[in-house]
């Protein structure tokens, strides 16, 4: 399997960030890691390995990127304000650096984003604001909203960071355009750790519905955990749904 790291300078974080690809052709992913991770963490936690044979067959090939929670959304060591403006550094970098760069390695003009946990928030997020960039999520037992990062604290940033915030209110054509024309599937269990994850997709299942966007939303079982184990299962089971 082709597999190689790279470094961008991180010009809007102020450092260095890392971003690691797996693949060398075939349908160009964004991943997201769970909350507080970094770009190595996805292959560690197995996900590389339970999408081998996809990326193996030339069907994916995934762009990971390093994450920046820990200074912006669970930084709990400032301000909510400060904290969603630290998140949008982190929104530039992913636009400058991340997506030029993912474009040129792959020679395709649209991406698609995934993530599990903290990672299908960002993946979510990144979809919603920007379908034109982005024309395909696979999001696993995510969390949608801000509220249990910065509670009741709502400004811009925080409003227009928050899908379960702005979908509602979303009646621009254009951008309703690009998200019908999407893939998009959203999984989540029933089991233990999952509560708020599923209340929150089912929020989402429900504003896409009234929006008549078509996506996929996949409610597995009450023995399905908030772990790895089956996040090894979901992703891979999604993108043959979504024919990657």
């Amino acid at each position: 399997m082709h597999a190689q790291h790279h470094t961008l300078p991180g010009h809007a974080i102020g450092r260095p960030m890392e971003l690691r690809e797996f693949g060398d052709r075939g349908q160009p992913v964004l991943v997201f890691p769970s909350q507080d991770g970094h770009a190595r963490d996805f292959e560690g936690f197995g996900m590389i390995h339970a999408c081998a044979p996809l990326i193996e067959a030339g069907r994916v090939r995934f762009f990971v990127v390093d994450g920046n929670d820990w200074e912006s959304w669970t930084n709990l060591g400032v301000s909510a304000e400060q904290r969603a403006r630290r998140h949008l550094d982190y929104d530039r970098w992913v636009m400058e650096e991340v997506v030029p760069f993912a474009r040129g390695r792959s020679g395709r003009p649209t991406l698609w984003t995934t993530g599990c946990s903290m990672g299908a928030f960002h993946a979510a997020n990144f979809f919603f604001r920007r379908p034109d960039v982005f024309d395909g999520i696979i999001a696993i037992s995510g969390l949608y909203g801000t509220t249990g990062f910065v509670g009741d604290f709502c400004n811009d940033d925080v409003y227009f960071n928050s899908p379960l915030r702005f979908l509602p209110g979303l009646a621009e054509p254009r951008v309703l355009g690009h998200l019908r024309r999407a893939r998009i599937a959203f999984l989540v269990g029933q089991g233990a750790w999952e509560d708020e994850c599923l209340a929150d997709t089912r929020a989402l299942d429900r504003i896409l519905r009234e929006k008549g966007v078509p996506a996929w939303f996949d409610y597995w079982g009450h023995d399905v955990n908030h772990d790895w184990p089956w996040w090894r299962r979901m992703l891979p089971h999604a993108l043959e749904r979504l024919g990657a």
